[in-house]
């Protein structure tokens, strides 16, 4: 476990955000390397991205069965296969994305920070315009205004002029921006690696050690070595 920092409580948690952009994989591999690294987590799933997670997974994520749901969704591989991994959830805490009296909906609730993955232009807007429409972006304001730490992870392509200019906003507030873009040079040979790059580089952003994927050591050629 993490040990308890000065103004934190045993248990300060990473407000995890799922926004309806395609690229439920990416939430879920953050969302694993967070509890394997001792943290605690608090999850928004938007009404959107119950849509995105049931065209990608067929699970159906439900404010009633959210723990079963979670671990179903947790266990399986990018490659959609389940009973790939055995996620632990005692640390998650599930608030409901219309819930806005959750606690992360107050800046006195304590949180380490936020992540948002994947996050669609329209929860990257809805953050750099402070709208507030629920709790995922009202926890991402909370989190700006509090000066904590926000990653967000942009999954779309192209990109027009006017999101661009939202995450210029978000930077230019202090928000890390960390487009799901994954990287070849780590030796990926599964889908899966492609992934947990994407995810590692979130966590890096927000301090979060991990062991997601290899880190570039100066050597050319090292990703066809067979350590991988």
């Amino acid at each position: 476990m993490n040990p308890v920092k000065p103004g934190e409580t045993p248990r300060t948690p990473w407000i995890v955000g799922v926004s309806g952009a395609s690229g439920t994989p990416y939430a879920a591999a953050v969302l694993r390397g967070l509890l394997d690294a001792g943290e605690s987590v608090d999850l928004v799933v938007s009404r959107a991205s119950r849509l995105t997670l049931l065209d990608e997974t067929g699970i159906s994520f439900r404010d009633a069965h959210w723990q079963d749901d979670l671990r179903e969704w947790l266990a399986r591989g990018a490659d959609g296969k389940p009973g790939t991994f055995e996620p632990d959830i005692d640390a998650v805490r599930h608030w409901s994305a219309g819930d806005l009296a959750a606690g992360p909906s107050s800046g006195s609730y304590p949180a380490k920070g936020m992540l948002i993955v994947p996050a669609s232009t329209a929860c990257v807007a809805g953050v750099a315009l402070g709208l507030s429409k629920d709790l995922l972006q009202r926890a991402a304001s909370v989190t700006l205004k509090e000066r904590r730490r926000l990653v967000v992870s942009v999954r779309e392509t192209p990109l027009n002029g006017q999101t661009l200019r939202h995450l210029v906003t978000l930077d230019d507030l202090g928000a890390a921006v960390v487009p799901a873009s994954p990287g070849f040079y780590a030796g990926a040979t599964h889908i899966q690696d492609l992934v947990d790059f994407v995810a590692g580089r979130v966590l890096d952003a927000a301090g979060v050690e991990h062991d997601l994927y290899r880190r570039w050591k100066g050597d050319l050629g090292g990703s066809r070595t067979t350590d991988n």
